[in-house]
């Protein structure tokens, strides 16, 4: 039997040649630590002392390192005492479980796959077993019901009643003693139940009794339980919609017909019938009826027109006449649609419905129309005058989009000519209609398209596109620079202060420029202004831009840019990464703050400062923060579940996500311990731009044990009274106040009196940016209460705060 006597620092004291043969075929080495394979090295170092400690045998599982890939063994540890005075030594008998362990992970691997199987089947399992008094529910089977897994179940069958609808109760009853007994028509049975939220939820209940008594009992039944609220939903819609479509055909008399041509039968509903003047529904012969009532004149190209449509799959119409029994001659409309069924059958579906009066009124208008002919004069001349105003502005005379769209068209450049479009934008114009009311507007826009007028040739056209926007076709533009002091010329006139009813009212104008050669489409050429208008805007206003590739480009990949951010938000591409805060006394782990990057698909990770701009313009950043806190909630059940102690994780949250009403109702779902969670406020945002509703929100906030923190603290402009009002748990130093202290003794006092500050308001001191031990000294010696930076831990993703903190506890055990 191998055995192997071992130190308390695990130094090989003596080893027989078996365990020598077996686990040590190079030579025996002065550390048993040499043999074991790394990763295991903290379980025997732990295993060893805790024999020695407690004096008791234990058992342990572990690797050896003989040549090739990892061994398993299976080791009993016993402590050996030499001495008094000695902590003595510990016996090693090392087993082979090779062929165990790889046994184990089999079977694990293989409940794991059923495991996965039956989460994403979204099949919630239940187990209930009578002989045992236990019943077992999936996390899937709570999750159906917004259950988690901590959540307490009902404690009895009368307590769970009560969640069930009140129209269900008697039925389920029923249905559970049914499929106990084992009656197939119970196997499945359909009821609602309140979810957590207070909503109904349809489930799908499928249950066998798998194990009986002597007696016939049930001692064990097993199921599953199937969420098919939205199935139920849209059977709903599905009677809703068929009802609606009944209803229709039956108010406009349209009756509806399926032909198979390969079967030669058609089937008419009762409103076909009676169209043709006849009683019932159901099945006639193709060739039959139908066609012997055909009137003999249309009768060929009818029935012609129905073959030749047969082979394709487009919907066709027809108008034809029809001779019922009694003689009466009636008008007929179709609408019909070949098409193959599951069974390879070639069919028609269509409708018919009676247009006998509508032939008559289209007769009688077709007299009509010869007398309004007649007329035809003085409706040109109507004509006229309606061609204008569908072409001009009502309220300023200027010609409009539509009018605007057809000249442009018809400037397209020819040789040896340019033409300009001018895309003019009024700045400040809702404030004024905003202020002063929509009759102030209108006078505004009024003088302004006069003031264009006056600024342009006589043969450049000026028109009114839209609600504050115009529009200058330039041809024989000349020069770039004659353009420019065009615009500057407009902005110039329109600028210029007017009256209206005392008030004096001023606007500004935003202008886009492009011109083009021979070849340039005026579709294009508006679109070039349109961007050039959008870069003047984007530069502050009241100024005038000419179109460029450049700003073509910039547009482009602003677009592609916001396109991807759209993407990775649904994929879940932004991933929180970690950085531990450390207690500036002692250097313990006290928090780690969440930072936010994104791993894009192409495998690039990028900061923040790539993607935080264009999400503020998408208004997408609250749904970001939401992604990351989410995911950073799990990762610090994760890290407790490990045995790893995080005080405290720090998210940033964004104005608008905290303005989102919903907010309060999604936290307090996450089941948030208190004091385990910190919002972090950027001061330059928060401060002194909060209003009453915004603290009320940061008061329930604290209500859920939500701490909050004010980021960047420094590099705003906030007030003590500011800071008093918000009373932040903590606020912290920006780095850049930070960065220089090592150098400067101003710097050095300036951080001291933020430190007075917090302390004496009963707010700890974060400082961020600790990049040296030098950094690390100062900031202890002036009295910061928390650390972060790089000098002390860089961010990290999950896996690499698992990597610190293990090495740290390592350290620890070593101590």
């Amino acid at each position: 039997m191998p055995l192997v006597l071992v130190s308390p620092s695990l130094d090989i004291v003596a080893g027989n040649d078996a365990f020598g043969r077996a686990w040590a075929p190079a030579g025996m080495p002065v550390d048993m630590l040499d043999l074991i394979y790394k990763d295991d090295h903290g379980k025997l170092s732990l295993a060893v002392r805790r024999v020695l400690e407690e004096n008791k045998d234990q058992v342990l599982e572990a690797r050896f390192m003989i040549g090739g890939p990892p061994r398993w063994s299976r080791m009993s540890l016993t402590p050996v005492p030499l001495s008094s005075e000695d902590t003595g030594c510990v016996l090693l008998a090392p087993t082979d479980a090779e062929r165990e362990k790889a046994a184990q992970l089999e079977l694990e691997e293989r409940e794991t796959r059923w495991n996965n199987a039956l989460v994403s089947s979204d099949l919630g399992v239940w187990d209930h077993n009578n002989a045992l008094r236990r019943k077992y529910y999936s996390n899937t089977w709570r999750k159906i019901r917004g259950l988690a897994p901590e959540d307490p179940l009902a404690a009895s069958k009368e307590e769970w009643l009560q969640k069930v609808h009140p129209d269900d109760r008697d039925r389920v009853l029923e249905a559970m003693e049914r499929q106990s007994d084992g009656d197939p028509d119970y196997a499945i049975f359909e009821y609602r139940e309140q979810h957590k939220d207070g909503h109904w939820v349809w489930i799908e209940c499928r249950g066998a009794c798998v194990e009986r008594d002597a007696n016939g009992a049930a001692l064990r039944i097993i199921g599953t339980d199937t969420d098919i609220t939205e199935r139920k939903a849209a059977e709903a819609e599905f009677l809703r919609l068929s009802r609606r479509l009944e209803m229709a055909l039956e108010i406009s008399g349209v009756g509806v017909f399926e032909a198979d041509f390969d079967s030669g039968v058609t089937e008419w509903d009762e409103r076909m019938f009676a169209i043709y003047g006849l009683q019932g529904s159901g099945i006639i012969e193709i060739g039959g009826l139908w066609e012997s009532l055909l009137h003999p004149d249309d009768k060929e190209r009818v029935i012609d027109n129905v073959f030749r449509n047969r082979e394709h799959e487009a919907p066709f119409a027809d108008e034809y006449r029809v001779i019922l029994r009694g003689g009466t001659e009636c008008t007929i409309r179709s609408y019909s649609k070949c098409f193959v069924d599951t069974d390879g059958h070639r069919k028609m579906v269509g409708a018919n419905w009676d247009i006998t009066q509508d032939v008559l009124l289209r007769r009688e208008l077709e007299r009509a129309k010869l007398l309004a002919e007649a007329r035809s004069a003085e409706l040109e001349a109507a004509h006229g005058r309606v061609e204008h105003i569908a072409l001009h502005d009502h309220l300023t005379s200027l010609p409009n989009r539509r009018y605007f769209e057809d000249v442009l068209e018809a400037a397209s450049p020819i040789e040896h000519s340019k033409v300009a479009v001018l895309h003019i934008d009024l700045d400040r114009f809702k404030q004024i209609n905003d202020t002063l009311g929509h009759l102030a507007g209108d006078h505004v826009l009024r003088v302004v398209a006069e003031r264009l007028k006056g600024c342009v040739k006589a043969h450049d056209f000026v028109a009114r596109i839209g609600g504050d926007e115009f529009v200058v076709i330039c041809t024989d533009t000349g020069s770039a620079r004659m353009l420019s002091n065009l615009a500057q010329r407009i902005i110039k006139e329109i600028g210029k202060p007017l009256t209206y009813e005392s008030n004096t009212c001023r606007v500004g104008a935003s202008i886009g420029i492009a011109s083009a050669d021979a070849g340039t489409s005026a579709r294009q050429l508006l679109s070039n202004a349109d961007i050039a208008l959008y870069r003047a805007k984007s530069r502050g206003r009241n100024c005038h831009e000419f179109f460029s590739q450049s700003a073509l480009q910039e547009i482009t990949s602003a677009k592609h840019l916001s396109d991807d951010i759209l993407r990775a938000l649904e994929a879940r591409e932004f991933v929180p990464f970690y950085q531990l805060q450390f207690d500036a006394k002692s250097l313990a782990v006290v928090g780690v703050e969440t930072l936010v990057r994104w791993a894009h698909q192409d495998g690039r990770l990028l900061p923040p400062d790539s993607f935080l701009p264009m999400a503020e313009e998408l208004g997408i950043v609250a749904d970001i923060d939401a992604v990351v806190l989410e995911t950073a909630l799990a990762d610090a059940r994760r890290w407790r579940g490990m045995g790893f102690s995080i005080p405290k994780i720090s998210v940033n949250v964004s104005y608008r996500r905290l303005s989102d009403p919903t907010l309060l109702k999604k936290l307090e779902k996450l089941s948030i311990p208190p004091g385990t969670l910190a919002f972090e406020l950027l001061e330059s945002i928060f401060l002194d731009e909060c209003d009453g509703e915004t603290l009320e929100r940061l008061a329930q906030l604290r209500q859920l044990g939500i701490e909050l923190e004010v980021d960047d603290f420094g590099s705003g402009h906030a007030s003590i009274i500011s800071l008093l009002k918000v009373s932040p748990h903590a606020l912290k130093i920006d780095r850049e106040l930070i960065k220089r202290i090592p150098q400067s003794r101003k710097q050095q006092k300036l951080i001291s009196s933020i430190i007075d500050i917090g302390k004496s308001l009963g707010i700890k001191v974060i400082a961020e940016g600790v990049e040296t031990n030098e950094h690390v000294r100062l900031l202890q010696q002036l009295g910061c209460d928390v650390l972060q930076g790089y000098a002390l831990a860089k961010p990290t993703p999950f896996d690499g705060i698992v990597d610190v903190l293990t090495m740290r506890r390592l350290a620890e055990l070593r101590e």
